[in-house]
């Protein structure tokens, strides 16, 4: 694959790390602040806002101009919304900079992988992203942890930075170290070179983006591997955000942690998806990939049964648990809907319209949290209803999957 693809790693693993990160950190100013539980939702939502807004421009750019460039261009808004985060900006709009900076990102990074590696080595190089990825976000989470302990908060570092922004906060330390990994992701990003390939103009018009917008999610939705793999992968990422929320109000209701011990149990989930991805690169070919299907609904029973987990020890099992089939689920998903959607579209705007879907799962998904928090249900209740909802989401997927490679076996004779 190449050094150029592993210079890609280094510098998504770098942004993955600070964005991990500063979401833990948000959510502890926010609390500092005196913010209410029920928005802790909100600010995930308010990450992934761009996504969905600016899914119609974003592909267009990552086709139109060096994948690169995009990818340090990217580095830089998310730099600047953590800085204005630190210079007293909200917490929720600041995130929403740091999200189209993210938004910006993805299409360029994962369009890239898709023209600098063959469709052969398209699973190989996705557990490698995922790898790195969940890497980043397992150090990120103990990053963020770290940040948001005592250890830091009342460090000579964060003492400094209180006196020259005269700053109240005991978080300042804690972002001026985030702002400083976005910035070393920009500098490695000057180091990846593009892969030379290009593609026809389009127009640029917002309606005819829109147009044309709506044109590509009918054609993915419609095609049966496409439909099939962007219908998990958009369910899966959904949930998946949920739980990173779901598991640091677990470990504070069930298990009796404080936030910055919490968020290292989030960790055990992430070790978990790493294993599920090597696993998968091993075993699960580009064509097999429909057979994981089954592995979805192993994951949506084993999210209620985090009610009767009580010991930290049984509890990082569990989570492992979750993250291995989550790991060898998503993987071969996502190199078959990335080798699938090149094919219909261009890489770019395959991966747009991927972001596009998945992020307003995770939108839903985190306004529904919030309403189900702001209720004060009983989180046996909240996690029964995830689990419920992953596990009939997956035997739709199935059934429509199925039913499509019958109709078109029976159409073919």
């Amino acid at each position: 694959m190449g050094a150029n693809f592993y210079r890609l790693i280094a510098a998504q693993f770098v942004s993955g790390l600070a964005d991990n990160a500063l979401l833990l950190v948000a959510i502890a100013l926010h609390l500092e602040q005196g913010g209410a539980g029920w928005w802790i939702p909100l600010i995930k939502f308010s990450f992934t806002t761009f996504y969905v807004l600016t899914a119609p421009v974003v592909g267009v750019l990552s086709d139109r101009w060096s994948k690169p460039r995009v990818m340090l261009v990217a580095n830089g808004i998310k730099a600047l919304g953590c800085l204005g985060m630190l210079l007293g900006v909200p917490v929720i709009p600041a995130m929403m900079v740091v999200g189209l900076g993210a938004a910006l990102y993805s299409p360029a990074k994962y369009g890239l992988i898709t023209e600098l590696v063959p469709p052969a080595q398209l699973v190989r190089a996705n557990s490698w992203i995922e790898i790195s990825t969940v890497g980043a976000a397992v150090l990120g989470i103990v990053m963020g942890g770290f940040l948001i302990s005592d250890m830091f908060t009342l460090s000579a570092m964060t003492k400094i930075l209180r006196d020259l922004l005269h700053s109240d906060s005991l978080l300042c330390g804690s972002l001026g170290f985030t702002v400083l990994c976005y910035v070393l992701a920009l500098v490695l990003n000057i180091w990846i070179k593009g892969s030379h390939i290009t593609y026809p103009r389009t127009l640029v018009h917002p309606l005819a983006l829109l147009r044309q917008t709506a044109q590509h999610q009918h054609r993915m939705w419609s095609d049966t591997e496409a439909g099939m793999s962007l219908g998990v992968t958009t369910l899966f990422w959904g949930v998946s955000a949920t739980m990173q929320l779901l598991v640091l109000q677990w470990s504070q209701t069930h298990l009796g942690m404080s936030l910055d011990h919490a968020a290292y149990l989030q960790g055990a989930v992430a070790v978990g998806v790493v294993v599920g991805a090597w696993l998968a690169a091993r075993w699960v070919s580009l064509e097999g990939a429909w057979r994981v299907l089954p592995i979805g609904l192993v994951l949506g029973i084993s999210l209620p049964c985090m009610n009767w987990v009580h010991h930290p020890s049984v509890a990082v099992l569990l989570m492992i648990l979750v993250g291995a089939c989550g790991g060898f689920f998503v993987v071969p998903m996502n190199a078959l809907l990335q080798h699938r959607g090149c094919q219909l579209l261009t890489a770019g705007q395959s991966i747009a319209i991927q972001n596009f879907n998945e992020n307003l799962s995770v939108m839903a998904m985190m306004l529904g949290y919030s309403a189900l928090m702001a209720m004060d249900l009983p989180f046996l209740v909240i996690t029964s209803v995830l689990g419920a909802w992953i596990s009939a989401g997956m035997l739709m997927i199935a059934w429509r999957y199925h039913a499509r490679k019958k109709s078109a076996a029976e159409s073919a004779k």
